[in-house]
């Protein structure tokens, strides 16, 4: 297996499980009576600003960029941070648990934008792969569906894995970004979406202030581990493994999610969640054991 094959594999698991680390920060911040749009401001905010100060002083990248540079950044910053937005809403309307699952076939998205619009070759180990995958995480969520779909709430989770899959892609086979560093690319995606907010919160109007150091904690682990983390290190692992690969390997983000529940949040353990369990491993082991890349 190539270097950069294995440096793909390994930055694609990291992703995956560090942006299973959104409830541990989040769900505190909710707790203190924080809405989705403060939460994803400090998020983004944050990162912004610890990344923007990282890459210039540390790794010295200049940040300057051409218009049309400026353009397909901004374009998948948008995105990006709309995936968020379209997910949150979409909790409004059916359990969070069924959104989740329902989010899951954003792999098949990938999948199947990737074969109409670039005709990249699929072997047979990466759809049996996806359908594991898939299936394991609808039965992670199984004990939270109530069987209760909104068609609005539909809607939502439908574009967000549509935005998810749009924006994995893309990154992949833009022609603009492929000129670009992936450290930079991570830090006006972060900084474009954040524009997102600030349009949704009335230009910070209607913004929640920070009014104690738990929050603020949590906060600057949003920015750290689900944001500037995964963000970085599902560039390169798109780059280096593509995007249907990197978003099968993503199945491990509810495992995460799953681990840090049982371990903080009280949650248990059933039959039916374990044989998840199994089938996502097995299914991202099957892509990672893949020969026919």
């Amino acid at each position: 297996m190539k270097r950069y094959t294995v440096k793909g594999y390994i930055n694609a698991i990291i992703a995956a499980v560090s942006y299973g680390t959104n409830p541990l920060f989040a769900l505190p911040m909710y707790s203190h009576g924080f809405g989705v749009n403060s939460v994803l401001f400090y998020r983004y905010l944050f990162a912004v600003l610890l990344y923007g100060l990282w890459i210039k002083l540390y790794k010295k990248i200049s940040l300057k960029i051409t218009l049309e540079e400026f353009f397909a950044l901004l374009v998948f910053g948008i995105i990006f941070a709309l995936s968020s937005l379209l997910l949150f809403a979409s909790f409004k309307y059916m359990d969070s648990g069924l959104a989740c699952t329902i989010l899951f076939v954003y792999p098949i998205m990938i999948a199947l934008i990737s074969k109409i619009f670039y005709n990249e070759h699929l072997s047979g180990v990466i759809w049996f792969a996806l359908l594991l995958t898939v299936g394991g995480v609808a039965l992670l969520y199984g004990g939270s569906i109530n069987g209760q779909i909104s068609p609005r709430g539909l809607i939502y989770v439908i574009l967000s894995a549509l935005t998810d899959a749009v924006y994995m892609v893309g990154i992949k086979h833009n022609k603009i970004l492929k000129q670009i560093k992936p450290d930079k690319i991570s830090f006006y995606v972060m900084l474009f979406g954040l524009s997102v907010f600030i349009w949704n919160l009335k230009f910070c109007t209607e913004l929640q202030p920070i009014n104690n150091w738990l929050v603020l904690v949590c906060a600057l682990m949003l920015a750290i581990f689900p944001t500037i983390i995964s963000l970085e290190t599902i560039t390169f692992g798109i780059k280096f493994i593509g995007a249907t690969k990197t978003a099968i390997i993503g199945a491990l983000e509810p495992l995460t999610a799953l681990f840090f529940g049982v371990l903080f949040f009280h949650e248990i353990i059933t039959l039916k969640i374990f044989l998840g369990i199994i089938m996502i491993l097995t299914g991202v082991i099957a892509v990672i054991l893949n020969k026919k890349h």
